[in-house]
This record gives C-alpha cells, structure tokens and sequence, in this order.
C-alpha cells in the first residue's frame, strides 16, 4: 500500500488537517484521512513513542502532506493557545478531523466539547473502528506484533508490518554452512518476538520473497541478530537500506543441538516459507 506523494503543499494552502499521533498509519488512521478532502494535511504529534512507523517513514501511508510538531514543543500550550497555533500555521484552515479519544493542550485537559468550542469550523469525529471485535489502536497492534501474532496485526494496520533497516556485516556462517543471509541494523522500529518469519525483503525497491529470522542466535554466538534469505535467488545487496515486510510467523526461536540439525530445521522453513508465500 504505497500512497506517498512528493508534492509539498503550502500550509496557506491547507483547508482540511486530520491531528493525532498516527504511529502504525493503520487502518483506522486511513478512516480519519479519507475526512480530508482535496486540499487537506496531516498533523503528527510527535511524543517519541513511535515505533512502528517512526519519523518520516509515515509518508509513505499518505497522499497528504505530513506536519511533525514535537509534543515537548507544544504542551505547555492552553488548548485556545493549540487551537490558535494551528489557525495561524494554517490560515485557509476550515476542518479538523480527529479520532473519538482526542484531547490537547496541557495535561490534555481539553477534548472534543472543547474542540469544538474553540475551533469555529467543521470539527469531524470518527467513532471507534473495530475488526472482528478488536478496536483498531496502535498499542494494540504493538501487542500482537509482540506476541508474534502477524498477521492479525497486519489485519488492523491494513498492510503488511514493514521495517527498515541498514545492512551489516554477519558471522559468515550462512553462505558457508547454512543459506545466505542479508543481516540488518534495525533502530527506531519495534521488532515482532523472536523467531522466523516468512516475509518480503525490497531492496533497491524491488520486492522478494525470504524467509526472516530475528532473535538470539541459540545455537551459535547467542548474539541478537536480524538476517533475511531471499528464497531461490543470491542478492548482491552492497550495504544498502533494506525494506522487510512480515507476512506470517513460521515458528518460535529455538536452539538445537547441532548445525546439522539447524541446517535442516532452515531447509524446513523455507519450504514453509515458500508455501506461505506462493
């Protein structure tokens, strides 16, 4: 679900703003966006706990342009002093889209009555959005990825879990005694629990099955790692940024008394990944 878009709009320009944290650009974040109309934006406050789209990786969940504001900036603000913040960063400024839990200014102690007090335009509400159940929240969604749970995360976030990372230098052993791997630096991003995974692995913005595994290495060093095979092809990746998509969980991590006995556990795998993934 690749949405973004390089056309920078100026906020004079900006008639329609959806506010929130929006960490996961999730299903329900999309229910709020679709409020925006032609001329709308996206106001992110940024409190430092996101982690499943961090910084400016949310762009690629939006056809709007994103505006970060720091909430250690701002939360000293009265809500009538947030209100006239964002009229004066917006001036052409007529809706404000917002989920049902909203609340703003210091100790938040403003929230939708308020809002709609202080703000003498459009002000649209979207109600709680649930899947089979489960309300659609980023800190829920963080719960299933830490349980392993991917692909009912996927569910609500409405797109395939993604991290990024930056290629480093693994122990060696996967191209001599096992397959080859592709081993990651990963940081900002919150990491599903231990174990393999079949998934996507983009590098170079072309997209590849593989099979993943995050977790100590047991068996080996006993060192965390994230390394991804590619499934029936041998990437050059030369240190570049590489994309991981998770689709489903293949099983937990777990130590074995031999290489021979990984070595087939990995041949496993990545039939299972291959099956998953076909």
């Amino acid at each position: 679900m690749k949405k973004s878009s390089s056309i920078l709009i100026n906020k004079k320009e900006i008639s329609a703003i959806a506010i929130g944290g929006f960490d996961g650009m999730h299903y329900a974040h999309q229910k709020l966006f679709e409020n925006l109309g032609t001329n709308g934006g996206i106001v992110s406050i940024e409190s430092g706990f996101a982690n499943l789209t961090p910084k400016s990786y949310r762009q690629e969940y939006s056809i709007y342009p994103i505006y970060y504001y720091e909430l250690e900036n701002i939360k000293h603000l009265s809500g009538n002093e947030f209100i006239n913040l964002l009229k004066e960063e917006f001036p052409n400024l007529k809706k404000i889209v917002v989920g049902f839990d909203f609340c703003f200014g210091k100790n938040r102690e403003n929230c939708i009555p308020q809002l709609k007090e202080l703000f003498k335009g459009e002000v649209v509400v979207v109600e709680e959005i649930k899947i089979d159940n489960i309300a659609v929240h980023s800190r829920i969604i963080r719960e299933y990825l830490k349980e392993g749970n991917i692909k009912f995360a996927n569910k609500l976030l409405g797109k395939n879990y993604k991290i990024f990372g930056d290629q480093i230098k693994g122990q060696g052993l996967g191209s001599k005694s096992f397959v080859p791997t592709i081993n990651l630096n990963i940081e900002d991003f919150l990491l599903p629990s231990e174990g393999v995974y079949a998934t996507k692995t983009i590098i170079a913005e072309e997209s590849y099955n593989s099979v993943t595994f995050l977790g100590h290495r047991a068996t080996t060093d006993g060192s965390y790692a994230v390394e991804t095979h590619i499934l029936g092809k041998t990437i050059k990746n030369n240190y570049r940024t590489v994309q991981v998509e998770f689709i489903d969980k293949i099983r937990d991590n777990l130590k074995f008394d031999s290489f021979e006995a990984l070595k087939k556990q990995i041949e496993k795998d990545i039939e299972i990944a291959n099956s998953i993934l076909k």
